[in-house]
């Protein structure tokens, strides 16, 4: 739910909490802007007809006014920092995500790790605003797994979602379909923006997230997800990620 009824405590306001494996915040909407992160696990974000998700190098932008739900398949622990209208206006007015920087990350951390008081002192005040200023220099990433309601292709993406391990080469998943290849292709890029290899990639690498907090092996996480060998799937972390499975373990799950 809203964490406020009417306005917030403070123009610039942060909190954080840990949710369990298929917490779900219900369907709502505020005259605020919200930006939401996940240290560990992956938020989503879904607003109208479109799926936002995010990985921890990611965070999600939420404009003022945008009805949204929010869940986690996974045990996830994120924040959120509420920014009052009015200083919304050097953020997108889009929902997005947005790419977030090593400065912008250790900035999360340390109000993890102090949150701010109510009444928040000059010092928290100017440390919020100097996020919220980096905030507005970050890439916007449209959604890091977009989705797509296309009567072809929207089905396919269900279908890999439930299970990304899915063995079955791009021909395959297009007789499946009842369609062609080359329809899936123009239609992932026309949907996603990126190609279907490279879609399917970042599922992987979401679901890999959550077997690595859970402290599986890579060699096992690489075979639940279809791989044929331990290096393979390190290969793909690698490109997808810029560091191995476990570096990122080491650097994000401590």
């Amino acid at each position: 739910m809203p964490p406020f009824d009417a306005a917030l405590p403070s123009p610039i306001f942060f909190r954080s909490a840990c949710m369990p494996a298929h917490a779900t915040y219900p369907r709502h909407r505020h005259a605020w802007g919200e930006f939401v992160y996940s240290y560990s696990g992956v938020m989503e974000i879904e607003i109208a007809q479109h799926h936002y998700l995010a990985p921890p190098q990611y965070g999600i932008w939420l404009p003022p006014d945008m009805e949204h739900v929010g869940f986690n398949r996974h045990e996830a622990c994120h924040c959120s920092l509420y920014l009052a209208a009015e200083l919304c206006a050097a953020l997108p007015a889009v929902p997005c995500a947005l790419t977030l920087s090593p400065l912008i990350r250790a900035l999360l951390e340390e109000l993890r790790s102090d949150p701010p008081s109510q009444p928040q002192t000059p010092e928290q005040q100017r440390l919020l605003q100097v996020l919220v200023d980096k905030l507005t220099q970050a890439p916007q990433a449209g959604s890091y797994l977009p989705s797509s309601d296309d009567p072809l292709l929207g089905p396919v993406l269900r279908a890999l979602e439930a299970n990304p391990s899915d063995p079955r080469s791009l021909p395959q998943l297009a007789r499946a379909a009842n369609t062609t290849e080359r329809t899936l292709m123009r239609r992932a890029q026309r949907d996603l923006g990126m190609s279907l290899v490279e879609w399917r990639q970042r599922l992987k690498v979401i679901e890999a997230l959550a077997l690595l907090e859970r402290g599986q092996s890579v060699e096992t996480i690489g075979l639940d997800l279809g791989y044929s060998s331990a290096s393979a799937f390190i290969s793909m972390f690698r490109k997808m990620m810029g560091t191995t499975p476990d570096e990122y373990r080491r650097r994000h799950m401590a």
